[in-house]
């Protein structure tokens, strides 16, 4: 059973993951229909995640989701009842902590909802539980294995539980491709929710920077972090940007979030690629035969759907990520003091330096890897360098990357696909990134970006990725929504199983 807090388990979910038979979890294996009832996927939960292939996609479980749900059928409205998993950096206001999977975050039950919670709950969003995640949002070491936390262990791929979940949003995006929930939500820095989604299969949106509030959210960067949905269809993650797109007073970031939000729904199910314009990054698409196979046949759909293609020639130039990184060290030591110091418990760390003490005295945070991009972050102190890397890296991002190549080549969106096929979980070596995407471009510049399944490569799943202007995100949303209605490619289903058995 996955924690709750001491004595706040509801009667109700006990009986229900007790009755979990043997005979049960192999029917539950089944693909699940798009709406179910929270019961429904706290059996599958203990059946996938606590059970069976022992996902470790959740790691708590929210003991009043029953009693939401049923308080949910006096709200109107099209997510009223949903049951949606939160990336356990995002706080949840009740008896679960929020720990960014460290143990040093293991009491940090702050009583607080993250206004994006917030939002969801009085939308009628059930929250289901939290979702395990590369602890500290992947940030801690350059040797780390996405999905794995000291809290949670490893979080593994259903398409391939042998395989990276990809993160941060490691647990969000394997507990979707599960149908452990009907939804969760991610955050990203730079490819924390894209890559998750594209590796397992699903949709995931990664909104323009300051569309979705960011307090009470555990932070890296106040430059390019930002939650957004991760959904089985392009209208689902519609649906909940209704609910989480606003202003928020303590968010500097959010001042336009209310001129520029929309409803996303709108015209998303007539949408049409007839005549727009889309930039191909055929550089960014890798070697791999079967990945350009794929991507090939995603652009002959896009293709037949009336879209014009248009190859762009395109390298990263090396220094946008050189100074990308130092942004993120000086930011994540700055900005994780300041949430540490706001947690209303007296007793805990306040610092980075407290976190960096702390893993060194507990010997289950350094078991397979080390910290050594805290330790850089906690060195990283010089003010004017780090500015002058920020507006470099976002010029060489925005205004000399998605802007230019937007208007010298007269294209609504970049396309390219999200990211390579799972490479295999390796604790000892860490993760074995291949190369493929361009979503650094729209996490730097803090630009939307889509990712949508297109198919897979040897049974492990690929996504196309839509990348447009700052603050275009619902014409994004009806591109990638349009694509989804065209693709010919078979979206795989999840095994379960090692890959290759």
């Amino acid at each position: 059973m996955h924690s709750v807090a001491a004595g706040q388990e509801s009667m109700k979910v006990s009986a229900l993951v007790l009755r979990v038979t043997a005979a049960t979890a192999t029917a539950l294996t089944a693909f699940p229909v798009q709406s179910q009832t929270v019961s429904h996927y706290l059996e599958r939960i203990a059946a996938l995640d606590d059970g069976g292939p022992l996902l470790g996609a959740v790691i708590a479980i929210n003991p009043d989701a029953l009693k939401e749900e049923a308080a949910s059928r006096t709200i109107a409205g099209p997510l009223a009842g949903k049951a949606v998993l939160i990336k356990d950096n995002i706080e949840t206001a009740g008896p679960l902590a929020t720990t960014a999977g460290s143990l040093a975050l293991k009491d940090n039950v702050t009583g607080r909802d993250a206004l994006l919670v917030a939002r969801l709950r009085k939308a009628g969003v059930v929250i289901l539980g939290k979702t395990n995640l590369s602890e500290w949002a992947n940030i801690r070491s350059s040797s780390s294995s996405s999905g794995w936390s000291a809290t949670g262990g490893q979080t593994k791929n259903p398409h391939a539980i042998d395989r990276t979940p990809c993160g941060s949003s490691s647990g969000s995006g394997s507990a979707i491709a599960a149908g452990l929930a009907w939804a969760a939500i991610g955050t990203e820095t730079d490819g924390s929710i894209t890559c998750p989604a594209s590796v397992n299969g699903i949709v995931g949106f990664k909104p323009t920077v300051g569309l979705i509030s960011r307090t009470h959210v555990v932070p890296i960067s106040h430059s390019q972090d930002t939650a957004g949905p991760m959904t089985r269809r392009v209208g689902d993650a519609a649906l909940l940007m209704n609910a989480l797109a606003g202003s928020d007073p303590a968010d500097a970031a959010t001042a336009e979030a209310d001129k520029r939000k929309a409803d996303f729904t709108t015209g998303l199910a007539t949408a049409s690629l007839k005549g727009v314009r889309l930039g191909v990054l055929r550089k960014q698409a890798g070697s791999h035969p079967g990945l350009l196979a794929l991507f090939d046949k995603a652009l002959a759909d896009l293709k037949a759907a009336g879209a014009e293609l248009v190859e762009i020639d395109y390298t990263v130039p090396p220094e946008m990520g050189r100074d990308e990184f130092t942004v993120l060290l000086y930011e994540l030591r700055e900005d994780m003091g300041a949430y540490l110091r706001s947690t209303p418990a007296a007793k805990g760390p306040k610092s980075l330096a407290d976190l960096i003490a702390f893993n060194k005295a507990t010997p289950a945070e350094l078991r397979w890897f080390g910290q050594d991009v805290f330790e850089q972050a906690e060195a990283t102190t010089d003010k004017p360098a780090y500015e002058a890397a920020r507006a470099n890296s976002l010029k060489l991002a925005g205004a000399q990357g998605i802007d230019k190549l937007l208007h010298d080549n007269r294209i609504a969106f970049l396309i390219a696909p999200t990211e390579g096929p799972a490479w295999p979980i390796d604790l000892v070596l860490g993760d074995h990134f291949v190369g493929v995407g361009a979503g650094n471009l729209a996490a730097i510049a803090g630009y939307p970006h889509l990712t949508v399944p297109m198919g897979s490569v040897e049974g492990l799943p690929i996504g196309l990725s839509f990348m447009g202007a700052k603050w275009n995100d619902k014409a994004v949303l009806e591109a990638g929504a349009a694509y989804e209605r065209a693709r010919t490619a078979t979206v795989p289903v999840p095994s379960f199983k090692r890959w290759g058995e």
